[in-house]
């Protein structure tokens, strides 16, 4: 018998590992746009899919420091 529930006490898991379970228990996939893994093409899929359900990146600016 377990005295905490499943993710609670013992070692960390890796955060892949997270998502990877989170994606075959939960079907919820968590995915980077940097990620080495993905193709242009699906780094675009998935641009375009977190657009159409959560709206726009937000415009990155650089700051200048002025002397």
């Amino acid at each position: 018998m377990r005295l905490y529930p499943k993710g609670y006490g013992g070692q960390r898991r890796h955060p892949e590992q997270v998502k990877r379970e989170g994606w075959h228990e939960q079907h919820v996939l968590a995915v980077s746009l940097d990620d080495p893994r993905l193709t242009w093409p699906e780094r675009e899929l998935v641009r375009q899919l977190g657009e159409k359900l959560y709206g726009k990146l937000p415009v990155l600016r650089e700051v200048r420091h002025e002397r």
